[in-house]
Order: structure tokens, then C-alpha cells, then sequence
């Protein structure tokens, strides 16, 4: 895994980070805004990291291509749009229906029409704030990531560039070597499915990005409960309808009742796994716990597994849980 946020060269092969009038250094300037980028496009950490390497190492090889006039920022942009694309053609992947719930879901609740997207993975908030690119909360969120990976790849591009990076229809459609009505059309049936598989509450992608205190005062009530091992509490800050996946596995749980037959044996009663410490930090502009484990017979916490919750009106109303493979991306400890 290469997403650690440590500075890496533009591409293989020896290509640094001078020379060429300081030209790899230059692209190196727009590093994280492309990852960022590339990450929208696949909804993949890791396979952003690798799409950035090829956006450098093509961008090095067309270097000579480059007109000032257009600027070098947007050239980059074009190109790594180009590589997601060629790379969703050469490895098309697609939401998966979902299985049956890992637990009967609370009666009278629906799953979201949205399929499982087993290769979404967490963004550390850390690395969002090095971007150049302002990134606001609702254009990367996990929902809305899971929503655009619904759209064909270039009706995705076309979304990502026109209503998130506010290109113009022009500029887009020669990033994209379309034309203007290709691009417009391509936006209006884009704008509808990404509606159809938001969450039922979260409409309005473009709103306003949420309180953090909020989130903040949400996220401690919720490591609390854990950290007590204590049901009663955990089921005061989830809201009836909660809603869990745990990607890469089709794994989902639907409903506080589901949601609590589910985690309670694992915090109290003979079958018990031990004592837990859980860690705050955010991914995806979103509040996030990092839980450690204590087994019976130890002596040390160990990474287990990583929640990022999105809160609505003060309680938890989906939780996307990953394993501790996360970890080190976040800059979390090895044990406790």
C-alpha cells in the first residue's frame, strides 16, 4: 500500500522531481488535488495512487504537448481524467446487488436501492486538507461516492468536471474530446441517477456541509458507548434506520434492533471479544472511529476496525466499516 501521504516521484523509471526547467516539480504542486481526483473517479485510494503515477509519467512523456495558455493545472487534470477512463474501460467493475442482510433487518425497512461497491475505501481528512482544490464535504462523501459509481465512467467525468470542479461545458468537452451538446446531455442524464442513489435524506448534494462540532459531540457519544461496552447508550446516538456495510464484504445491517443483535455479543456476555479503546479522527469530511481491541490474556490494544459515520440531526444514520488495513493511512498506532 502506497497511500501513506509520504512524497513519492511523478512515475517509474527514474523520473524525480527536477529537471526539465523544475517541470516534474511543478506537477508535483497538484499531487494531492489529482489524487483526489482520480479517487472521485474510482472511489479506490490505492488505485488513485497508482492512476496519479501514470497521469505523471504521461504528462512527462507529452510534456512538449503543453500550451502555457491553457495552463498546466488543467492539462494535468485532463490527462488524469483520461487515464481513469482508460482504466475503468480495461477494468470495468460494477455495484454489486446486495446479498441477504447479515441479521434480519428491523421490520418495515428498506435497504437503498444502491448496490454494494466492494472497492470503496476510507480518505483520510488529513490528506484532503493538503489538496490544493478546496474539498467541500458533499462531493466527497462516502454516499456520494457510492452514488456516482453508479454513473457510466464518462457521465461520472462529465458530473465530477462540470458540478464539482465547475468547469464550464466548453472546457469539459475538450478534456473529453466531446462535443458541447454531448456534454450537456451527458450531464442530464447523469443528474438524475445520482439523485436516485443518494440517501433518501441527503437529496441535495450540493447543500451545505454540516456542522463539525456536531459530528464531533456525535463521534463521543458513540466511543463512549463502546468503550463502556454499554448497548443502552450505543442505541441513543443511532437512529432507528441505521444503516451499515462493510466493504470489501457484502456484509449489511439494517436497523438499530439489527444493528445492536449484531455488536452487543461482541461487548458484553460470555462471548465477549474484550476490552475496547477507540480512536476519533475523520475521513471524507466525515467523523470517523478507529476501534482497538484488548483479547482476554493480552496486554496491548490491537488495530480491529475502523467506522466512518455519517450523522444526521445528531445521530449515527450509517456506519461503513473497514478492517484495520486502514490504519496506517490515517497515521493510527499499531497497538495501544
Amino acid at each position: 500500500m502506497t497511500g501513506t501521504g509520504a512524497p513519492m516521484a511523478p512515475g517509474p523509471r527514474g523520473l524525480t522531481t527536477t529537471g526539465a526547467d523544475g517541470f516534474a516539480e511543478r506537477m508535483q504542486e497538484h499531487r494531492r488535488e489529482l489524487h483526489v481526483h482520480c479517487y472521485r473517479m474510482l472511489g479506490s485510494f490505492d488505485d488513485a495512487e497508482d492512476l496519479v503515477q501514470e497521469t505523471f509519467l504521461r504528462a512527462w512523456r507529452g510534456r512538449g504537448t503543453l500550451r502555457e495558455e491553457s495552463g498546466l493545472r488543467a492539462w494535468l487534470y485532463r490527462i488524469a481524467t483520461n487515464v481513469c477512463l482508460d482504466h475503468l474501460r480495461a477494468h470495468p467493475r460494477h455495484p454489486q446487488p446486495r446479498p441477504a442482510p447479515a441479521i434480519e433487518a428491523d421490520p418495515g425497512l428498506e435497504p437503498p436501492v444502491s448496490g454494494a461497491v466492494p472497492w470503496l475505501q476510507p480518505y483520510p481528512d488529513t490528506l484532503l486538507d493538503a489538496a490544493e482544490e478546496v474539498v467541500d464535504r458533499e462531493t466527497i462523501e462516502l454516499a456520494f461516492l457510492v452514488a456516482i459509481q453508479h454513473l457510466p465512467p464518462r457521465q461520472r467525468a462529465v458530473l465530477i468536471l462540470r458540478d464539482v470542479l465547475g468547469w464550464s461545458a466548453q472546457e469539459t468537452a475538450v478534456s473529453l474530446e466531446l462535443t458541447v451538446a454531448a456534454v450537456k446531455s451527458a450531464l442530464q442524464r447523469a443528474r438524475p441517477v445520482l439523485r436516485e442513489h443518494l440517501p433518501a435524506r441527503r437529496l441535495d448534494w450540493t447543500a451545505p456541509a454540516k456542522s463539525v462540532p456536531e459530528d464531533q459531540a456525535v463521534l463521543r457519544r458513540y466511543v463512549e458507548a463502546l468503550e463502556k461496552a454499554d448497548p443502552s447508550a450505543l442505541a441513543e446516538v443511532l437512529r432507528a434506520d441505521v444503516w451499515q456495510t462493510m466493504p470489501p464484504a457484502p456484509i449489511w445491517l439494517l436497523g438499530r434492533t439489527a444493528f445492536l443483535a449484531s455488536w452487543t455479543p461482541a461487548m458484553v456476555g460470555p462471548e465477549a471479544w474484550g476490552d475496547w479503546r477507540v480512536v476519533a479522527t475523520r475521513a471524507n469530511r466525515q467523523p470517523a472511529a478507529a476501534a482497538y481491541l484488548r483479547r482476554p490474556g493480552e496486554t496491548v490494544f490491537s488495530p480491529s476496525w475502523m467506522g466512518v459515520l455519517r450523522v444526521e440531526d445528531g445521530l449515527v444514520t450509517q456506519i461503513t466499516t473497514y478492517g484495520d488495513g486502514v490504519f496506517p493511512r490515517f497515521g493510527l498506532p499499531s497497538s495501544l
